[in-house]
């Protein structure tokens, strides 16, 4: 019998409806859960528990009364901690931002699932600014990775992904800008779509920067996608409403449905990383298994060169370099060593024609991913090109100079605002999840989702999840 903290929410839904289970059970369970893995992997910045207890039993009554909000009213969910919520702090992952007043209104995302009743367990960890892909932060500490406590989660989404892996309920929501929820869910062997651009409201809205879904099913994600993909006007840079049921896209997928539908398949990129070889066999794998069912598999150069990477750093550089020294030192002092030096080794000399020409590096970069993969219904490739790395370590080499050489998979996506998602495929040697990435083209999140739900029945058998240390 499966334990209620590994049910997903799609399971949990059934079972309020037919009432075996209650909203109030479910969340019971995940508080027992977080109590059990969070001195270990360090995962939430804020507990509601009280709030939470309380939500649950409104949400309970709803369902007994037949009256649910949405099919996942009193589902547990945790949110990153740079969504606002009201009442609660939203310092960015920085010890200086910790004296920040308060949030008086929820996010877009975070208003639209507690519309609908979500039971909002807590608030989860992240990097200073979520300018790393690590779970290292100068105010909440270090995230550990359940599948192995001495591994990074990768990040920025960094305690949304610890908190998928240990079972803090089903439903996880995290920011990407560079491949902060993709890059975490191949760490952590589970689901994250980074939609298109606009296609879940935030605010404030930045080039690039999306929220996304962070789940252990495609299923999951699809119930989050139906409820955060609603329009908010405070978001000017979002997408026109367009009703999409992404349950039941996701629910009709069959392996049946690639016979035919042309991929491109990007083995490398040929900058930053070198793939990993394991990584390198599971997308292969993945790519193999596509065309056994059907699917057109053509290999893809990479479109991605060096000065576009580059490019797409030293903008990184300049954007965190001009909020850094916009600072009091009594608060520059307090910010990761880390991301100070990586700020300032040389963005304040830039001039600015390297800042524009910086910019127009990732406008190539965006032309350039648009152009690639306009040929094919779909791109898959790996979603990163490392193992998960220390868990104390700020990035994979440990070298603020040069801090962001992991993300050339990821990062081209969210400057051109295709959807791409990552899913778990196998594992390591050592046990280390690994996921292969699908792309597509410009608002067809629904379709993406597809494709991912294919290859979840295509995968090898998975394993289980973690159990906390005894």
């Amino acid at each position: 019998m499966t334990s209620l903290h590994h049910l997903s929410a799609v399971e949990l839904s059934a079972a309020f409806g037919d009432r075996s289970l209650t909203p109030l059970d479910a969340t019971v369970a995940a508080l027992a859960r977080i109590e059990l893995w969070e001195p270990h992997i360090n995962a939430l910045y804020l507990q509601h528990r009280e709030q939470a207890l309380q939500d649950a039993q409104a949400s309970t009554d709803r369902w007994r009364a037949g009256r649910p909000r949405c099919a996942i009213d009193g589902v547990p969910v945790t949110i990153k901690e740079n969504l606002q919520t009201r009442g609660d702090k939203a310092p960015v992952g920085t010890r200086a931002n910790e004296d920040e007043p308060a949030a008086l209104h929820d996010s877009p995302p975070a208003a639209r699932l507690r519309e609908c009743g979500a039971v909002i367990l807590g608030k989860t960890t992240m990097p200073d600014y979520g300018m790393l892909s690590a779970g290292v932060s100068s105010l909440h500490g270090i995230t550990r990775n359940p599948w192995q406590l001495d591994r990074n989660t990768s990040g920025s989404s960094s305690g949304a992904a610890a908190a998928v892996v240990a079972g803090y309920g089903p439903l996880h929501l995290g920011t990407d800008i560079g491949g902060s929820v993709r890059l975490p869910a191949t760490h952590g062997g589970f689901f994250a779509l980074k939609p298109s651009g606009g296609r879940v409201p935030t605010h404030p809205p930045f080039m690039g920067r999306v929220a996304g879904p962070m789940t252990r099913t495609v299923a999951d994600a699809a119930h989050l996608m139906n409820i955060v993909s609603a329009a908010d006007p405070r978001d000017y840079t979002s997408l026109p409403y367009q009703p999409t049921d992404y349950v039941a896209a996701v629910n009709a997928a069959r392996p049946e449905d690639v016979r035919g539908l042309r991929f491109g398949f990007i083995a490398a990129m040929g900058v930053g990383l070198a793939p990993h070889p394991a990584i390198i066999a599971a997308a292969n794998a993945a790519a193999l298994a596509l065309g056994a069912a059907g699917a057109l598999v053509e290999p893809l150069p990479s479109f991605l060169t060096h000065e576009m990477l580059e490019g797409m750093t030293r903008f990184f550089e300049a954007r965190s370099c001009n909020d850094y020294l916009a600072l009091p030192q009594s608060r520059r002092d307090k910010i990761l060593p880390f991301i100070v030096e990586w700020c300032t080794w040389r963005a304040p000399g830039f001039t600015g024609a390297q800042v524009m020409a910086a910019y127009n590096s990732v406008m190539q970069m965006r032309e350039a991913a648009v152009r690639a993969c306009q040929p094919y219904d779909y791109v898959i490739s790996p979603t990163s090109p490392i193992l998960p790395y220390a868990a104390q370590a700020c990035s994979p080499g440990e070298d603020p100079r040069d801090a962001l050489p992991h993300i050339a998979f990821t990062v081209a996506y969210n400057m051109s605002e295709q959807p791409a998602a990552s899913v778990n495929w196998n594992y390591s040697s050592e046990g280390l999840p690994i996921g292969v990435q699908i792309i597509g083209r410009r608002f067809d999140d629904a379709g993406v989702m597809r494709i991912a739900r294919v290859l979840e029945l295509l995968r090898p058998a998975q394993r289980a999840w973690p159990e906390p240390p005894r």
